[in-house]
């Protein structure tokens, strides 16, 4: 880890604190307002504000002034302490970059908002092509094992047969990810696929990967199976059994960790998104284009944990 002049910490939490409390004496009624200008809110005065005023999240605080270097290969990184938003740490965040099978994220979400869990989907087109969950051209399986497939064990033909069930086929579910994107604010984010397949038109940027694993750990279900190290479906009729294993190397192996997603393809390199949980804290960590996703994300795990403190809003 190198050494590098720490950008002056700003209270911003206390800022957002104040900036709420002006807001709230420019909406009070005229008569109200000017009369709790005249006195200071106090026991004293009676007066109480109508709604409680949110108490921020303790931000974590660089207390060693140490930042990752050369031994972190990856070359886009981002590291967000997911409560308080604070970015811990960034290299090259706006660059575009393939995301391969991160992707799949997107997918999840976008199958979520279009199906119920146990939607029975036909498997049409075999997508035999990168990791597959060895699905079996006619099988009926519901929407819920195919997304097991598609977060386990980063099944190409999984998440293909998600897309191409979707009313309008594949290309209409390939426009909803990208107007899924527009919602979550993935300004420089562009989908030409529902797999992750490298295309000159398909990229994330760091940046974006974390703003969607971060609204994507909103999700109960998505949360639950990127967590799950193996587990073993079935088709409806009990015919097609498949066993599936998470690629995630670092679950049940570093502690706290609990997903999320892992892509590879030649042009893409290494990439992984992690969330890992410790002593309350929860802290999202992006790595690209690595040429060890999993040496480097175990890397900047111990550097946050190591190198911070989370400080209470006093």
């Amino acid at each position: 880890m190198s050494k590098e002049k720490a950008w002056p910490r700003r209270s911003w939490h206390k800022i957002l604190y104040l900036v709420i409390l002006a807001g709230f004496f420019l909406w009070y009624p005229g008569q109200n307002r000017l009369t709790m200008m005249a006195s200071s809110p106090s026991p004293s005065s009676g007066f109480t504000l109508p709604f409680p005023l949110p108490t921020p999240a303790p931000y974590p605080s660089n207390v060693t002034g140490m930042y990752p270097g050369g031994e972190v290969s990856a070359s886009g990184v981002v590291i967000e302490d997911v409560d308080s938003g604070v970015i811990l740490y960034q290299r090259n965040s706006y660059e575009p970059f393939s995301p391969a099978s991160t992707t799949k994220i997107l997918t999840a979400l976008v199958a979520l908002d279009a199906y119920d869990l146990d939607d029975v989907l036909t498997v049409k087109t075999l997508m035999n092509s990168g990791q597959t969950m060895k699905l079996v051209a006619g099988e009926r399986m519901t929407m819920e094992n195919l997304l097991y497939g598609t977060l386990i064990q980063s099944g190409n033909d999984a998440a293909y047969a998600l897309a191409e069930n979707y009313p309008g086929g594949v290309e209409a579910f390939v426009a909803a990810m990208n107007e899924k994107a527009k919602q979550l604010h993935l300004t420089q984010s562009n989908f030409t696929n529902p797999v992750g397949f490298d295309d000159p038109n398909h990229k994330m940027t760091p940046i974006d990967l974390v703003r969607l694993a971060t609204a994507t750990l909103l999700n109960k279900t998505i949360a639950k199976m990127v967590a799950i190290p193996q587990i073993t479906i079935s088709d409806v009729t009990h015919t097609y059994f498949h066993s599936l294993t998470n690629v995630n190397q670092l679950l049940g192996k570093i502690p706290g960790v609990g997903g999320i997603k892992t892509g590879w393809t030649e042009e893409a390199g290494e990439n992984l998104v992690t969330l890992v949980e410790r002593g309350g804290h929860k802290v999202i960590i992006v790595v690209l284009k690595s040429r060890d996703r999993f040496v480097d994300t175990t890397k900047l795990i111990d550097w946050v944990f190591v190198n911070h403190r989370w400080e209470a809003f006093l």
